[in-house]
C-alpha cells in the first residue's frame, strides 16, 4: 500500500517505543505523543473492560493533544495487561515480586491481551486481542539470571518476547506482535478502513536515510 494525497494521518497516542517500531517495522507513517491518562482500574471492572476504556481514553487524548479537526487524523491508543489466571500482572516492584511472577508463569500458560481503539473525529474502531503464551520450566538459577539482566524490571508481566525473555518462552498461540504490545494482524484492516498508509516508500527512504 503507497501513500497517496488522500490518505489519512496517524498519531500514536503513546510513549511505548515498542509500538512505535511495530508501525515502523510496517513503513506507517505516523507521529507520537504521550498523552496523561490516568492508569487505575476503576471498582469492578475487568482487566478487558480496563484496557478498553485505556485504549479509548488515550485515543481521545491524543486527538485533543493535537488541537484540531481535520477529519483525516487519526489517533491510535493502545493497552496490553498480562493475566495469568484471574491475576494481572504488573511490572514487578522489585525482585521479590518478580521472582513471585515467574514461579506462577514457570511451566503454565498465560494471557497477554491488548486492547487497540483507531478514532477520528467522526469514526472509531475498536478490537481486543488475546495470544496465550506458554512458559517453559523455570528454576531458580535462570530466574535470577534473567533479573540480573535489568530487562523486566520495566516489563508488564516481568519479561519482554521481543527480547532476552523469549528464552522463557515454549510457545505461543496467537500474535507474535501482541505480546510485543502491537497485534499488527489485527490493526493493519483497521489502518485500511481509515485510509491510513503502509508500505510507503517515501518512509523507507526516510528511515534509510
Amino acid at each position: 500500500m503507497s501513500k497517496s494525497s488522500a490518505a489519512s494521518r496517524l498519531l500514536l497516542a503513546s510513549g511505548s517505543p515498542r509500538r512505535a517500531q511495530l508501525l515502523a517495522q510496517i513503513a506507517v507513517p505516523f507521529s507520537q505523543i504521550t498523552p496523561d491518562v490516568p492508569e487505575q482500574r476503576q471498582s469492578g471492572e475487568t482487566p478487558q473492560d480496563y484496557i478498553q476504556r485505556l485504549a479509548h481514553d488515550k485515543a481521545a487524548a491524543g486527538l485533543q493533544m493535537a488541537a484540531g479537526s481535520d477529519p483525516s487524523l487519526w489517533a491510535l491508543g493502545a493497552d496490553t495487561v498480562v493475566m495469568a489466571g484471574d491475576r494481572v500482572l504488573e511490572k514487578p516492584r522489585d525482585f521479590a515480586d518478580f521472582e513471585r511472577m515467574m514461579h506462577a508463569l514457570s511451566g503454565t500458560e498465560h494471557s497477554v491481551l491488548t486492547a487497540l481503539c483507531l478514532r477520528s473525529m467522526e469514526r472509531q474502531f475498536s478490537r481486543l486481542v488475546e495470544t496465550r503464551v506458554r512458559f517453559r520450566h523455570l528454576n531458580k538459577t535462570q530466574i535470577d539470571a534473567y533479573w540480573r539482566t535489568g530487562e523486566p524490571a520495566d516489563k508488564a508481566g516481568g519479561y519482554g518476547i521481543q527480547g532476552l525473555g523469549a528464552a522463557l518462552v515454549e510457545s505461543i498461540s496467537g500474535s507474535y506482535s501482541n505480546v510485543v504490545g502491537l497485534p499488527l494482524e489485527a490493526l493493519v484492516p483497521m489502518l485500511e478502513h481509515a485510509a491510513i498508509p503502509y508500505w510507503c516508500e517515501s518512509y523507507w527512504q526516510e528511515a534509510d536515510s
